[in-house]
This record gives structure tokens, sequence and C-alpha cells, in this order.
């Protein structure tokens, strides 16, 4: 029976592809990569989409998801990464399921789901605009205005996907999608704290230290400052920087494993699994599912629900428009699956901040099985790894069989542990209305370390040539 990724293999020569480098570049020239892509990003995110003010009201909802898939309102970096972080989301729920036949363990499967990805990514792009345009995200346009507005977002999608596919592929660090978030969250983050701009509503800066300044200068009560929804405040910035540090400490904590290399005279290390072992990417993966259910969402209500008169849809969306917003109503599915974002709002509706809790953990815990499965971060898989580079553990036969039994011990729990702390973690902190949302900040430690862990053995290699032959890795 031919597979769905052998039917597409034809498509594919069409998309465009970045080579990889002929030889592994100095890291110099890596950063120097990097450091252009991520020039261009920020350009980009300056860069008004045409016929579409800048600051143009409009999807202000979306101030969760922005900081998280790294747009900018009205700029050419409207849609960010959302598609490409959908994408990854369909194929890797595709693959976990078994819906999708293919083997990643071998090189052509490999390739053929890594272009079919990128290609879904380029159609999700089109899908997205065109959804944000029909959902009346940029107001009433005139049909040229409209398909302009579409093909602006969709050649840029594409420029997004290759900036990011540029920096998987060796010529940069890390991967653009880690570094647009990088970017976003901390440009979020230091205008949230510093911003003069003001004053707003509360006669204050926007900026939460300024803020908090300016009410003890006034001589106003000090609780003003620590609760000002839906302005960043004190009480989100003592949050960020609680579960920044709780992030950190969770990063650094490991159960190691020891190793044995018979070829090099039973040279012993030990490999690290991490306390967070599938990371921050089940939560990036949740949160793609939620903005989508809210995209949809909005859609739907501005065609088919829009006075919140039909039974048929009230149950899964309901708006009520705001001068900052649409603003989910309770009672309907769209609602549970928005973060409160303040403690007000949690004391007013403790059961949307509880609901949303629950689902937001039980879909990390999902996502976080899943991703293990289809990414070769299994006991199986892991324990095929060892082997095939040559490597056992101490006192165990080198066998796949007996080292994931082993295994077995310890990474579906930390599996299960991971998925659960990092949807807790994320929850809280947006319920507090933490500077940069939970996710963002989570998502930041878990980039920043995976940064310092990269350019860590980059040193070593390149003071040690031959460590990484020892290592297996050429």
């Amino acid at each position: 029976m031919t597979r769905f990724l052998d039917l597409m293999e034809p498509i594919l020569r069409f998309i465009p592809e970045v080579p990889k480098p002929q030889r592994k570049l100095d890291l110099k020239y890596r950063l120097l990569w990097t450091g252009l892509v991520l020039a261009i990003y920020l350009i980009m995110c300056e860069i008004p989409l045409f016929g579409i003010p800048i600051h143009a009201s409009g999807y202000e909802q979306f101030l969760i998801y922005r900081i998280i898939f790294a747009s900018k309102k009205g700029s050419l970096m409207d849609l960010g990464i959302g598609p490409i972080v959908t994408a990854g989301l369909i194929m890797q729920i595709l693959a976990g399921s078994k819906l999708m036949n293919v083997d990643l363990s071998k090189p052509r499967d490999r390739a053929l789901f890594t272009g079919t990805q990128k290609f879904l990514a380029i159609i999700m792009t089109i899908f997205e605009a065109t959804v944000f345009l029909i959902g009346g995200s940029y107001g009433r346009l005139n049909l040229f205005l409209s398909i302009l507005v579409i093909v602006q977002l969709t050649i840029v999608g594409i420029l997004v996907i290759l900036l990011d596919e540029l920096i998987q592929k060796g010529w940069g660090i890390g991967s653009g999608v880690s570094l647009f978030i990088l970017a976003g969250v901390s440009q979020q983050i230091i205008w949230s704290s510093f911003s003069p701009i003001g004053p707003v509503a509360d006669g204050k800066s926007l900026g939460a230290i300024i803020a908090f300044f300016q009410t003890i200068i006034n001589g106003e009560n000090i609780t003003k400052a620590f609760l000002r929804y839906p302005y960043p405040d004190m009480a989100g910035f003592i949050t960020m920087i609680i579960i920044f540090l709780i992030a950190v400490y969770l990063e650094g904590m490991r159960i190691e494993i020891p190793i044995a290399h018979p070829k090099y005279g039973g040279l012993r290390a030990k490999i690290p699994l991490k306390f967070m072992y599938v990371s921050n990417i089940p939560i990036i993966l949740t949160s793609a599912l939620f903005a989508n259910f809210y995209m949809f969402g909005q859609l739907i209500w501005q065609n088919f629900n829009f006075l919140n008169n039909n039974p048929w849809l009230n149950w899964f969306v309901m708006f009520n428009s705001t001068t900052t917003g649409l603003q989910p109503l309770p009672g309907c599915f769209v609602y549970y699956i928005t973060s409160p974002r303040s403690l007000i709002n949690v004391m007013h509706d403790p059961l949307h901040a509880f609901v949303y809790v629950v689902i937001l953990v039980l879909f990390s815990t999902i996502f976080a099985k899943i991703w293990v499965e289809v990414s070769g971060m299994s006991a199986q898989a892991q324990a095929q790894q060892l082997v095939s580079a040559g490597l056992q553990i101490p006192g165990f036969r080198r066998s796949p069989v007996v080292i994931e039994q082993m295994l077995n011990r310890y990474i579906p729990p930390l599996t299960i542990m991971s998925g659960i702390m990092i949807g807790l973690l994320a929850g809280i902190a947006d319920m507090l209305g933490a500077i940069g949302t939970g996710i963002g900040i989570l998502l930041s430690v878990g980039i920043v370390y995976q940064y310092y862990q990269f350019l860590a053995k980059e040193h070593i290699e390149e003071i040690y040539p031959g460590i990484s032959k020892v290592l297996g890795r050429e």
C-alpha cells in the first residue's frame, strides 16, 4: 500500500530548501549567522503590513499567544512562528497515534517527514492568514487589500520557515523557532517592566517597575502597584522572578546513569536524564492547540454566533466585544482554555482558574507522552542508540532489551512528572499575571539553558577535537 509520505515526495521537490554547509562551520561564523537571522526577525517585527496600521486595534486577546509564537500585531510577523508550531503539532499527533506510517530511524522517512511538515507549515501560513482576515483581525478590507495582506503574510511565513531551517541545518546555533521565542519573550518582559509609556487608565506609566515607584512617590496605597490588571504590576513581576528561579532549579535536576565504552578501555561516563525530561515541547504544543481553538472560535463566532444566541455553538464559543478586544464569556469551552491572567480574575471566578489548570496539565502530559515516542526519547529508542554507539551500562548485558528494561524505571515516570510540572508552573504563573507569561518564562529558561549547553559542548570540542569521536558524533 502506498503511504501518504510517498505520495508527498513529488510535491516536496518543489519546496524551497536551505542546503547544509559543506563542512562544519566555526563557532564564530555560526554566531554571525544566528545574529543575522535575529536581526532579520526584529526588522520584520517593525515593518507594518501594507494597508494595515501597525497599532490598529485587533486580536489583543491573543497577547499570551503572541508572546509564545513570537508575533507582533499588525507587522509582517503577525503570524509569527504559529504556522510552524501548528504544523509540527499536527505531524506529531499523526505520527504518535500511528495514523501516519513513518519510521523516523530511517533517513528517507525522516527526510519525507520533515519535508511534509515544512509543506504543511506553508499551507497553515496561508490558512491562518485567511482565518485572521475573515475573523476581522484587520477590520473590513476591500478585495485588493485582503489579497495583498494574505500574500504578504504568506511570503514572510515562508521566509521564517527557511530562516528556521537555515539555523537548524548547521549555519547557526539552535533553531530559529527557539531564537524568535526568546527574543519575543525578552522584549515583552523588558517592555512590561520598564515601559515609560503613559499615563494609562490608572494615571501611571505602563511599566510595572516605573508604576511602582510612581505609587510610592505619590503616597498612594502600595497595593495599587501590585494589583493593576490589565496592566503589568508588581505581583506579576515578583511571580516572574519566582517562576524563573524555580525553572532554573528544575532544569538542573537530573538522574545520572553510568555508561562504559568498551572500545576505549572501559572509559566511563554518565548520561544525565533531566527531571524536565521533555523540556518545554509539551507546553508549546498545548499552546498551539489552545491558540487554534481560540482562532477557530473567533471565526465561528464572527460568522455564526455573533449575538451569542445559537445554542448549538454556545457550548464552544461566546464572546463579549470590549475596548481591549473580544473576551470569552463563562460557560463556553474557549473561556476555560483561556488564562485568567490575574489574581483578581482568579478570585472572581475560581472555577475558571481550576478548570484552566486541569486542562493545561492534562494536555501537557498527553503531549509529553506523544513527544517522547515520536522524537526518539523513549526507553526503547534510547537503549537502541546506546547499543548502536557501542556503549553499555556497567553490570548489564549489552542488549537493547536488557537496557530498555533498566531505562523504563526512569524514563516513563520522568515523562509524566515533567509534563505535569511544566503545565502546573505555566498555569499558576499565568493565573498570577506573571510578566512575560508563565509559558514564556519557562520557554526562555529552557532555551537559554540549551544555548548554554550547546556553547559549552562546542567549546570543549574545539579544545579536544577527538572527544566527538569518542561520543560517537562523527
